[in-house]
């Protein structure tokens, strides 16, 4: 956050001592320039004239320059407000960086006194200083108002008002916090005058813009014509490196990465130096081999697809100036930890999930701005790539130059269909043009006019207000005051608010309106479906055989899609249904007819949308969220996947991190959102099964959470990422149950006679798919089949013997005479297992037992 690791409270007491010297702004910029100064940071002008507008109580408007220092702004403005007795909120766009704030904060101002608030996580949720997402302090704006105990609002990356699904968040506190001060910041916010007249009028205290500061590091541009690996090489000999090469595609990221393997980037003692910051990292998944050979070739990859040790290793060896070119996403402009002297675009187009377009000055400013690190470089580089076919065009020309027969005879390759191109005039056109004026996105929800209805006063009036002082052209205004009658009808008929026409009943306040109901503890806009599980896993059956994996079920449905994986599951799904409608004769027509109807497995569907539509009766304001059965958790336990296997079978190699994400948010919802009372041994064994799981790929994720959730755990700084997580055999609960799911994933295809995949599993132990086709043969001679059902994968059907370094295991199978004198035998290699973080097996025998 800052150049100084010195803290500004560094014992709570510090906080009364601060309070009682007052808050005379001139000590209180005096004292704060002091301390940034001992920490060897000495301030621009842009940041004292912001500092000292914020400590005389004005709102700020901070649209400078990426690397200009905005965030120790936010430290003096915090430390002011802490000064005066005011409590603060700071948002950032997402829970990641929400967390990485949070342990920021907690360094300069003490844990004592930070505390933060997500849909994961409650942490000192009383402290003077809160770290929070937009929609959490957009959630306490709408229900408690003007009399919210908030002083001070920083708003990061302010931008994002103008996001078509997210920028209600952003505005709403400016709507409904007049009593608060604003800080809003970004280094792309273009032209800002209606913000600044608008919150000025609102909250009665003068709003200053602090804009078109000098950026720290100067940017220089250029357009390449040179191939994409030239122009790299280019870059490198003339020493401006780090380079970050911009893609729009995860996929064309990687392809990049691995095409430029043949350029040589470092030298044979940066290889070294690489291989030995990299140590014992265990690169565990399917993409982790492809990694570790890029990376010690000094290339980095950095999208939101891979694992969260990943991105971070590529960062600390970026930090340790080890990587000289990193092909990553335009996830760049969120304030990622890479350090960058020169940025590349390889377009300056990108297809926006709708059509292929031109970036817009603000994304591109926002991407160009990484450039050049304050303090490590006198100047930053911009390079933008021109498209292929022009490469290849001037290529071309250059050959037949001196020849005019050959030149009119030349044959320019044309665009290529769907692309939109751009040239050197769109570069510099996006260079001098400023950001494009913020655009409100106001919407309203059900659980927005909950929330205005619970607040003190007169509802009605506030939510007129709302709807007519927003930031919206006055016909949107119109279409949003239809929306919510709409929904404020359907509220008083469902008799979840009441009218109060009796003046018997109305309120000193002059409320007309109130709840008939509670909302529940800690009611938020991003979290409306976590006591709708509680109320469908107590309709469940805990007698059934299937009771464990419907609870997994039930809270399946309540978690955001992970849409790489359904789409996955979707084409898989649909790619069986043809070979099946194919086989029985079914015509083309009606293949495609009946197509629509294959979708992916959604356990307990109908059951759950009956008690959905029961539970929204009393519980209106779950009607914003949307109900989505899906099976990712319960198709891995069911068909005993461990996370590579499921990644392999679906392709999801490039979207592995947000396939552990899924995991990880169900493996917490499992442990915090299922009561005591209907949890079984056999569902504690998929929870802890899958929080191993998910730890054994990638610790970070859980640390963290666990540390934040632990009161007892010091917070003053975040968990450090280990090159290996804890011993996988030390939770030997999960350990086990990973062991009995790599056997029945064995008995599985020894049912389905899949003789060539059991000897993919088991190469290892000498096992040829032939010496497998031989004990199926004789199995099948005996017996028709072999159950796979519950019983077959209990514990009556695994025997283990327990030993040091070695466990010995038979798993028996279900034969249909119950005669159970078939199965295979197994060791289980304990240290092999910690090391690779699966259980490792080595198949001894298979076949009757004598």
């Amino acid at each position: 956050m800052t150049g100084t690791t010195v803290p500004l409270l560094a014992d709570p007491s510090d906080l009364s001592a601060l309070r009682a010297q007052g808050a005379d702004p001139d000590e209180l910029f005096d004292t704060f320039a002091a301390w940034a100064a001992a920490g060897g940071t000495v301030l621009y002008p842009a940041q004292e004239e912001a500092l000292i507008e914020l400590v005389s109580g004005a709102n700020v408007i901070l649209a400078t320059p990426t690397g200009s220092g905005k965030s120790l702004v936010a430290t003096g403005a915090l430390y002011a407000a802490l000064a005066g007795g005011r409590r603060s909120y700071y948002t950032a766009p997402i829970k990641a960086l929400v967390s990485e704030k949070f342990f920021a904060l907690c360094g300069v101002f003490g844990a004592a006194h930070v505390g933060m608030l997500t849909g994961d996580a409650s942490v000192n949720h009383d402290a003077p200083i809160i770290a929070c997402t937009a929609e959490v302090l957009a959630n306490i704006a709408l229900r408690e108002g003007a009399t919210a105990d908030i002083g001070l609002a920083v708003m990061d990356e302010f931008h994002f008002y103008g996001d078509p699904d997210r920028g209600w968040a952003w505005q709403v506190p400016l709507l409904e916090l007049p009593n608060a001060q604003f800080l809003l910041m970004s280094a792309t916010l273009g032209d800002v005058s209606f913000l600044r007249e608008d919150l000025t009028r609102r909250t009665g205290r003068s709003t200053a813009l602090i804009a078109n500061a000098e950026r720290p590091v100067p940017l220089y541009y250029s357009y390449a014509t040179t191939p994409m690996h030239e122009t790299i090489q280019e870059l490198l000999d003339t020493h401006r490196a780090p380079i970050y090469v911009i893609h729009f595609t995860q996929a064309s990221a990687l392809e990049r990465a691995q095409a430029l393997m043949s350029v040589n980037v470092s030298t044979k003692e940066e290889k070294a130096s690489i291989a030995e910051l990299i140590g014992g990292f265990r690169f565990s998944s399917a993409f982790g081999s492809t990694l570790s050979r890029l990376v010690r070739h000094g290339i980095g990859v950095h999208h939101a697809g891979m694992l969260p040790k990943y991105r971070r290793l590529v960062e600390q060896l970026a930090q340790a100036g080890l990587l000289k070119v990193i092909c990553g996403t335009d996830t760049l402009g969120v304030g990622i930890n890479v350090p960058i002297r020169t940025v590349v675009f390889s377009a300056l187009s990108k297809y926006d999930g709708i059509r292929p377009r031109m970036l817009n000055a603000r994304e591109f400013h926002q991407i160009a701005g990484r450039a050049g690190r304050a303090g490590y470089d006198t100047a930053g580089t911009v390079v933008v790539q021109a498209p292929e076919h022009e490469v290849e065009n001037l290529k071309q020309f250059a050959k037949v130059a001196d020849d005019p027969k050959k030149r009119r005879k030349l044959v320019r390759r044309k665009v290529p269909e769907g692309m939109v191109p751009w040239s050197e005039s769109t570069m510099t056109r996006l260079v001098e043009a400023t950001p494009e004026p913020l655009t409100s996105n106001m919407r309203v929800s059900t659980s927005m006019i909950l929330d205005v209805v619970a607040r003190p006063g007169d509802p009605f009036v506030a939510m007129r207000r709302l709807l007519t002082e927003n930031h919206e052209p006055r016909k949107r205004q119109r279409q949003l005051i239809r929306e919510a009658i709409g929904i404020a009808r359907s509220l008083l008929q469902a008799g979840v608010v009441e009218r109060l026409d009796d003046p018997q009943n109305v309120p000193a306040d002059g409320r007309r309106y109130r709840l008939t109901v509670d909302l529940p503890p800690g009611f938020a806009l991003n979290q409306p479906l976590s006591t709708f599980a509680l109320a469908a896993v107590d309709v469940l059956d805990q007698a059934s055989e299937t009771y464990a994996l419907d609870v997994v079920s039930v809270i399946e449905a309540t978690l955001e899609d992970p849409r790489q994986i359904l789409a996955a599951q979707l084409k898989m799904a649909r790619g069986e249904a043809i070979a099946q409608m194919k086989a029985e004769g079914i015509e083309y027509d009606e293949r495609m007819e009946l197509l629509d109807d294959i979708t992916y497995p959604k356990p307990l569907d109908e059951l759950l949308g009956h008690v959905y539509q029961v539970y929204l009766q009393s519980n209106p304001w779950a009607a914003d969220a949307q109900l989505s059965p899906k099976s990712v958790v319960r198709e891995m336990w069911e068909r005993a996947f461990t996370f590579r296997e499921f990644v392999s079978v679906y392709g999801l190699t490039r979207s592995e991190g947000a396939v552990l994400r899924y995991l990880s948010d169900a493996f917490k919802a499992l442990r915090s959102g299922v009561s005591a009372a209907a949890r079984t041994e056999e569902l504690t064994d998929i929870v802890e099964w899958l929080g191993e799981l998910v730890r054994q790929v990638d610790s970070s994720l859980l640390d963290e959470w666990e540390q934040l959730t632990n009161p007892d755990q010091p917070l003053d700084a975040p968990v450090a990422v280990p090159t290996r997580p804890r011993p996988l055999t030390g939770n030997e609960r999960a350990f086990t149950a990973m062991v009995r799911n790599a056997l029945f994933r064995r008995v599985e295809l020894f049912a389905r006679r899949r003789a060539y995949d059991l000897a993919e599993l088991d190469a290892g132990s000498g096992w040829t798919a032939e010496r497998w086709e031989e004990v199926m043969h004789a199995y099948f001679d005996e017996h028709d089949d072999v159950g796979i059902g519950a019983d077959a994968r209990g514990p009556a059907m695994l025997i283990v013997d327990r030993q040091p370094g070695v466990w010995r295991v038979r798993q028996i199978l279900d034969d249909p005479a119950g005669d159970h004198d078939w199965g295979f035998d197994v060791e289980v290699d304990l240290e092999a297992s910690d090391e690779e973080g699966v259980a490792v097996i080595r198949l001894v025998d298979a076949g009757r037992q004598d």
